[in-house]
């Protein structure tokens, strides 16, 4: 389906907007908890940081791969059977591994496996609602609010197993419980519409069917691979400077845990008034000029922290880095889901940002190996001088469909 096909979209309503972003929440908790479960794997394995760490990114990993390999079925009439499955999956595992020390292992596997059904039904939901722009800063804006509020108060209880691993098996069970109102996609059978309108806010034509998609053109098509390929090297190049940035700051600019400690809190707090900024905007700038610009100023500011050698410069310029970063991955989503309102795109896009995020570490580490720290800068740099062509015309493809849907809509009406 393309976006001509905005007929069948939904308003953005608390029931729907609260399912999508918890099951979202829920995936993706655990690349943000990723620090506290590796200490919590350590603590309940007695493992050292290196075996515990590659737990966690094998956790982080089959995350990625169950959300690229299921998404295709979110963008169907089975999308809340896999939220409610990975859900299930992802509540047990976990659960398992905050109570059962011995399970620890086993139940990681379980939850990361079980995370990406919640990563990839959610992003595809994202798709099913009206001004994509407006979706995407909400969604931005409830995930790093409450990502906030959980980073601060984990560690205050306790980086134990049943505390760390437990929260991820609440959210994941709040995910479950909401998951009634998660939008659905199109669909064509008769009496369908019926049946979905009873939990969801969504539009049925007078016969009583959805409006059955149309077929994604070839130019939609390659743009929505495009777009997934774009969003994984630029994630490769954000994600490697946010791994080294702890100790790129400190052998660079002498930065203590007390800076890095302010310029990761700072960064949180960029990120929500990048949401905001872009709530209130929707789409009135269009998506291409946007996010062209986003990641060449975010691309000079990489370049800035390897040359950095003030302490108090080298978090500003991180926190500046960081809020376009935020800002410009809601571009990201919201032109995967613009691309296709079955979320055909937006479905894997989280997914494919996980592949990236979970290796970082090792890529950031190995480049700056390789180039120093100047180098690691320039590179990250100018990959996303050269990924700003190839994301400014896909962004510009979504808003020009947008678009021909509004005018198609008002003529019609």
């Amino acid at each position: 389906m393309t976006a001509l096909d905005l007929s069948t979209r939904v308003p953005l309503r608390f029931p729907t907007a609260t399912a999508t972003f918890a099951i979202g929440i829920a995936g993706y908790l655990g690349v943000n908890l990723s620090p506290y479960m590796i200490t919590a794997a350590q603590e309940g394995l007695g493992l050292d940081v290196l075996a515990a760490s590659w737990l966690v990114t094998a956790t982080l990993l089959l995350t990625a791969v169950t959300g690229l390999g299921i998404a295709p079925l979110c963008a169907g009439a089975r999308r809340l059977l896999v939220a409610r499955i990975g859900l299930v999956v992802a509540l047990a595992g976990f659960a398992a591994a905050a109570l059962v020390p011995s399970l620890i292992a086993v139940g990681l596997i379980l939850g990361g496996i079980g995370a990406g059904g919640a990563v990839a039904a959610s992003g595809a939901a994202l798709a099913a609602f009206r001004n994509p722009d407006r979706v995407a800063g909400f969604n931005g804006l409830a995930n790093r609010a409450v990502m906030t509020i959980v980073l601060a108060v984990v560690p205050a209880i306790g980086l134990a197993p049943l505390n760390v691993f437990g929260s991820l098996a609440l959210f994941s069970l709040i995910g479950l419980l909401v998951s009634v109102w998660l939008p659905a996609a199109p669909v064509a059978a008769p009496q369908a519409g019926a049946a979905i309108a009873e939990a969801v806010p969504i539009e049925v034509a007078p016969t009583g069917t959805v409006r059955a998609p149309r077929p994604a053109s070839r130019a939609v098509t390659i743009a929505g691979f495009g777009l997934l390929a774009v969003f994984a090297l630029w994630a490769v190049s954000e994600d490697s400077l946010w791994a080294m940035a702890g100790v790129m700051g400190a052998d660079l600019a002498g930065l203590t845990p007390e800076g890095l400690g302010i310029a990761l809190s700072g960064s949180t707090a960029g990120g929500l008034l990048g949401s905001l900024a872009l709530m209130i905007l929707g789409d009135r700038l269009g998506r291409a000029v946007p996010l062209v610009v986003l990641l060449v100023a975010g691309g000079a500011l990489k370049i800035a922290e390897g040359f950095v050698t003030d302490p108090t410069v080298f978090i500003v310029v991180f926190i500046a880095w960081n809020t376009i970063y935020a800002v410009a991955f809601m571009y990201f989503v919201a032109t995967s889901a613009a691309l296709d309102a079955d979320g055909r795109w937006s479905g894997p896009l989280f997914a494919v940002y996980l592949v990236g995020s979970a290796l970082t570490p090792v890529i950031g580490a190995a480049l700056v190996g390789v180039f120093g720290y100047q180098g690691f800068a320039i590179t990250l740099g100018v990959a996303s001088f050269v990924l700003a062509v190839p994301a400014g015309a896909i962004a510009l493809l979504s808003t020009r469909l947008d678009r021909a849907a509004a005018r198609e809509m008002e003529t019609v009406a």
